[in-house]
């Protein structure tokens, strides 16, 4: 659900969801990607004690 919020409100994830669906991927497959890029992005500022920076990927 985090996931399809990111695509939909225009966050940097948007970005990395639209290049993989113009590419040609699923959209199933895209927003799985999305989902691991926020958990990566989520597990280094928990590991790194970092407030959310908004940075366009």
């Amino acid at each position: 659900m985090a996931a399809q919020t990111a695509i939909r409100r225009g966050s940097p994830f948007l970005s990395c969801y639209e290049q993989l669906t113009q590419r040609g991927r699923p959209k199933k497959v895209a927003l799985v990607a999305v989902m691991r890029k926020l958990l990566v992005t989520l597990n280094a500022i928990v590991r790194d004690r970092t407030p959310w920076r908004s940075i366009t990927t």
